[in-house]
């Protein structure tokens, strides 16, 4: 099964393709989406809409995963953050890939094993579960690859979990 994770952002969203073939899980592609950050909010919005298209068109994935913003300090950031969002599911579901949330704590524990990891943990393991010898950039497209591995690992769960009951 193929899976497009998405690290959401206004001025730069990190994606990541990744494939689940007999519990198996390889990189497919990963990267960022970028817009400018001096043009207008629905500007940057419309042109990474059109980037993520391009990208559900060009890997046909079967699922997307996407993280929810952590919400700190900087609401209006954090608002921002839910626009992309909003626009990453109107991309995905147009195309008729189905879409998935997940915190960044169930990220982190899906891929390291531990909610509070540091960035550079998840990132290292990230490259680890996909064998892979170099680090995933920039930063926000390894984001993107955890939050693939992420719904695969729940994926997983949910299966082993429905053939016990």
């Amino acid at each position: 099964m193929r899976i497009l994770g998405i690290d959401p952002g206004t001025v730069t969203m990190g994606y990541g393709v990744v494939e689940e073939e007999e519990g198996e899980i390889s990189l497919v592609d990963c990267g960022a989406l970028t817009a400018s950050s001096s043009a207008p909010l629905a500007e940057r919005l419309h042109t990474l809409y059109l980037g993520l298209l391009d990208l559900i068109a060009r890997h046909q994935p079967a699922e997307a995963a996407i993280e929810e913003p952590f919400v700190a300090k900087n609401v209006r950031s954090a608002l921002a953050v839910g626009q992309a969002i909003g626009m990453a599911m109107v991309a995905a579901m147009e195309k008729g890939v189905p879409v998935h949330h997940y915190t960044p704590t169930q990220v982190k524990q899906a891929t390291a094993s531990y909610g509070r990891s540091s960035k550079g943990q998840v990132q290292e393991m990230v490259r680890v579960q996909l064998g892979l010898s170099f680090l995933p950039q920039p930063s926000d497209a390894a984001d993107a690859l955890a939050v693939a591995i992420c719904h695969i690992q729940k994926r997983r769960l949910a299966r082993m979990l429905a053939n016990h009951i």
